[in-house]
């Protein structure tokens, strides 16, 4: 890694405004945000905040930049993409930087939220101009009966702040792919990347208003998702937040597809390699991100005869990861992103501890000294927890695991099913046979093996239950933002 990532942006040059049709807008009807960099507590930018007028001239020229959009030839679109990628790919160094300012992911992984997004813009540039549709006989008739796929106009797309980068990647590249313009509303909380995104489609001679960037709090989310010019939501984020995104979005009978939060389960069985299993539960838990995704493994479940052992092989790799400043490349676990977060998880913990949900074993506190000015945590551990307490039950989303025990494999499937949540399962195990039998099992979207969770435009990714609906990812991703159309054309 060069040393010149590790340089922070000067706050005067970070991107503010909306992008609307083209067009940098400030002063907008939405108020402002003073977002405060999480790794000082110091505020760094005064960030414009989209209200219901900016939405509405932003779903408008969303519409009128689509109809140019899907009038242009597939080679067209697709060599735009392409181009767009081009201009992500060189520009991933700042968008990295960006990305800490966002919402203080250690840069040692933020760049890779951009390297993320650029691989989803050429794979699903590489579906444009491909044949998808189909012509399928009818039953006593020899008429042509023909199945399209079409765009749906105009995507709102409602970004989490704990990774804008990822959900373009998803979300809006796949979007487009299919025909439509996108307003994407970032939070307020991480404006700068998808800020930098917008002027990059720009750059490359994208339409003015194809994509849209409206930075905002609820009252532009509820604009956006109440405008009857919006054709489809996608939302990612919590489920309450997705509830009151339903509930608006039904007045329109807006569809919506939606990609919410985790419990998640990872199964430790004996034969697994206790080595790697530990550095695969300590970074896909409470150390990757601080905690703060949806893919977080937060409850390990851990085989009975190996318990100790693997308890005393992750707790090693908790306790010994660098704890920092995020432009440090060598820090792996930064702050949480705000103090209401940093309280949020606090009370978390002192609820446990105090009802007895578990055995503290390392952690739960906010570190002081250098990082005192900061929302910094320690990664916690809790043992020998109860899965029907609420600390195995509710999304911390913080830098805090729960350890289960398991005698076999039924009660390990029993125990990992017994959420509400279904998004992401982690099971180690050497052996492959059980691998796949414990996979088919388990009530969740996706199952990642001996592995971390690794996102692949090639791979549909989404929940089951309270996780959400829909998939983002692979074929199945494009399809999420396109309408299935029959022609039956009469043949004498």
């Amino acid at each position: 890694m060069t040393s010149s990532p590790a340089t922070p942006i000067p706050p005067e040059t970070l991107p503010t405004g909306l992008l609307i049709a083209g067009e940098w807008v400030h002063g907008a009807s939405g108020g402002t945000h003073q977002h405060i960099y999480p790794a000082n507590g110091r505020p760094n930018a005064t960030v414009d905040l989209a209200g219901a007028a900016e939405i509405d001239g932003a779903v408008r020229s969303a519409a009128e930049a689509q109809r140019e959009w899907i009038s242009y030839t597939p080679e067209r679109r697709r060599d735009l993409m392409i181009d767009l990628a081009d201009a992500l790919h060189a520009d991933t160094e700042h968008m990295g930087r960006l990305n800490v300012h966002d919402f203080a992911v250690p840069i040692r992984m933020s760049p890779g939220h951009a390297a993320l997004a650029e691989k989803y813009l050429r794979y699903y540039a590489g579906y444009i101009d491909k044949a998808n549709g189909a012509s399928t006989p009818v039953s006593d008739k020899f008429d042509v009966n023909l199945v399209e796929r079409e765009p749906y106009g105009v995507v709102g797309v409602i970004a989490p702040w704990n990774g804008p980068l990822v959900v373009i990647g998803l979300a809006v590249s796949a979007a487009l792919a299919a025909g439509n313009a996108v307003v994407l509303k970032p939070s307020e909380i991480s404006p700068f990347t998808p800020l930098r995104f917008g002027r990059l489609c720009l750059d490359v001679g994208m339409p003015p208003g194809l994509v849209n960037v409206v930075p905002s709090g609820p009252e532009g989310g509820d604009a956006l998702v109440r405008h009857p010019g919006v054709d489809k939501i996608h939302f990612t984020g919590g489920g309450h937040t997705a509830r009151t995104v339903l509930a608006a979005a039904a007045q329109q009978l807006t569809p919506v597809a939606t990609e919410l939060g985790g419990k998640s389960a990872n199964l430790v069985f004996a034969d697994a390699d206790l080595d790697r299993a530990a550095q695969l539960a300590a970074f896909q838990g409470p150390l990757g991100q601080s905690g703060q995704s949806c893919a977080c493994g937060s409850r390990i479940l851990v085989q009975d005869s190996i318990y100790d052992t693997f308890m005393e092989k992750f707790l090693s790799v908790v306790t010994s990861a660098t704890v920092g400043d995020p432009f440090d490349p060598l820090t792996l676990v930064g702050p949480v992103v705000s103090r209401a977060a940093t309280d949020r998880i606090l009370n978390t913990i002192d609820r446990a501890v105090t009802e007895k949900m578990g055995e503290l074993v390392t952690g739960g506190r906010r570190l002081g000294g250098d990082l005192a000015d900061g929302y910094y945590l320690e990664p916690t551990v809790f043992a020998e927890v109860d899965n029907r307490s609420p600390l195995a039950r509710t999304e911390t989303f913080g830098p805090v695991v729960s350890v289960l025990r398991f005698s076999d494999e039924e009660q390990a499937i029993a125990l990992a099913n017994d959420t509400d949540y279904g998004l992401n399962a982690y099971v180690q195990t050497r052996d492959l046979t059980r691998a796949h039998r414990v996979a088919r099992r388990l009530a969740a979207g996706s199952v990642w093996i001996n592995r971390n969770s690794d996102l692949s435009p090639q791979s549909p990714y989404g929940g089951y239950k309270q996780s959400g609906t829909g998939r983002a990812g692979g074929l199945e991703g494009l399809h999420e933002f396109q309408q299935v159309k029959n022609i039956r054309v009469a043949m004498p």
